[in-house]
């Protein structure tokens, strides 16, 4: 039994001024309205109070076991706050340099389709109403954001292919279960559901990276009006350890996506270190002007109808040779130039740098006239060539 020598080094310990007037612990608490300080209060309360009956009930003492709920209360950590939480005086000049990222306009483009395409799929997915909804974009560091992480949660390590670069997306442990909840027909629980003392089981894996599978394919077709990418998983990590893909001090770009289903939910977390995005920078930099949603077949009609209506100059080139730069200072007039050509051979008719057919020199009473002799050169790119390219990305 612990002695009042005990009780004072507790109460020191805990700074609490009394043990002993600790409330009932039989008594019904309500922990919702309860600040964090009087929660670490509580839980050091209850603790001395077992240490205290620890000879009436040594087993219950000895087994006793904190839940996830009491470990975030003790160390101060709450999971729901996230990276909302402010940071003051020492943390807050350390890390004054990353709180205004550089802003990529592109990129934030880039993940509202994300959003939008993420909540259509996931929809199909799992067969149920599903929301999702961007949180934040901010700038981190890759040490400190592995440090936040609140574990259980999957971290999947991710391969931009192109970039020849890696990411990272986070699973955290409420929606894992809450999409698993739905995909296996559970019934509808509300609150965050939480599963303790166990590791993910391979069914649970197996299911997570079904999901995962289904926002990185989204998350390739999002980045489609701005580069090709493909992004490959490579592993899933439970502990981030493993999960290294950048330095410490590196920066990253955070996303923060919340996603919804109806009474139950979670969240993923999408990490690029800045590195990854390096090679489209001067892409995300460019200001967003606007997205094609649906075709106008009246402005297609008048600006076809302009197009042809409008003037081109067309040359008729019947040589062209190099000479050196002092026979051409040294003409003179009344010079005579000798041209390899006959008065049969085809000259080339352009518009600007673009050749478009050949054709016979003639006249016609006072006027030097050609004669077209093969049809005009087909154009690389053709209109029916874009019209296939829209058809096509409407399709997906």
């Amino acid at each position: 039994m612990a002695g009042p020598s005990d009780q004072d080094k507790l109460s020191e310990d805990w700074g609490l001024d009394d043990i002993g007037s600790a409330p009932n612990a039989d008594a019904p608490v309500d922990e919702s309205s309860m600040t964090d300080e009087e929660r670490a209060a509580a839980a050091a309360a209850e603790w001395a109070a077992m240490l205290e009956g620890g000879d009436g009930d040594g087993e219950n003492g000895a087994d006793r076991v904190l839940n996830q709920d009491e470990i975030d209360s003790l160390l101060g950590f709450d999971a729901s706050a996230g990276s909302n939480v402010e940071l003051t005086g020492v943390q807050a000049l350390i890390n004054s340099a990353l709180v205004s990222y550089e802003r990529l306009p592109m990129l934030e483009i880039v993940f509202d389709r994300l959003v939008r395409l993420s909540t259509t799929s996931l929809r199909n997915f799992t067969s149920d109403n599903v929301e999702v909804t961007m949180d934040s974009i901010s700038s981190v560091r890759f040490g400190d954001y592995l440090n936040s992480i609140p574990l259980p949660a999957i971290l999947s390590v991710i391969k931009a292919e192109e970039w020849e670069n890696y990411g990272l997306l986070t699973v955290d442990s409420n929606l894992i279960y809450s999409m698993i909840d739905v995909l296996l027909g559970g019934r509808r629980v509300g609150g965050n559901i939480r599963v303790e003392g166990r590791p993910y089981t391979t069914i649970e894996m197996a299911l997570a990276r079904r999901m995962i599978e289904v926002i990185l394919e989204d998350t390739h077709r999002a980045f489609e009006p701005v580069t090709t990418i493909n992004f490959k998983l490579e592993r899933m990590e439970t502990n981030p350890r493993f999960a290294a893909i950048s330095r410490p001090g590196n920066a990253a770009i955070l996303i923060e996506l919340r996603i919804e289903m109806d009474d139950r939910g979670g969240k993923i977390e999408i990490l690029l270190p800045y590195a990854t995005i390096e090679p489209i920078r001067e892409q995300l930099l460019q200001m967003f002007m606007g997205e094609k949603f649906g075709r106008d077949p009246i402005w297609e009609g008048h600006l076809a109808t302009e197009i042809f209506q409008a003037d081109v100059e067309i040359e008729a080139v019947l040589h062209e040779q190099q000479l050196p730069l002092s026979k051409v200072l040294d003409m003179k007039p009344g010079q005579t130039l000798m041209f390899e050509r006959s008065p049969s051979d085809p000259v080339r008719l352009r518009c600007g740098d673009v050749e478009l057919t050949e054709a016979i020199m003639g006249h016609i009473g006072n006027h030097v006239s050609v004669r077209v002799t093969r049809p005009l050169n087909p154009p690389k790119v053709t209109m029916a060539a874009f019209e296939a390219i829209d058809e096509t990305m409407e399709g997906r």
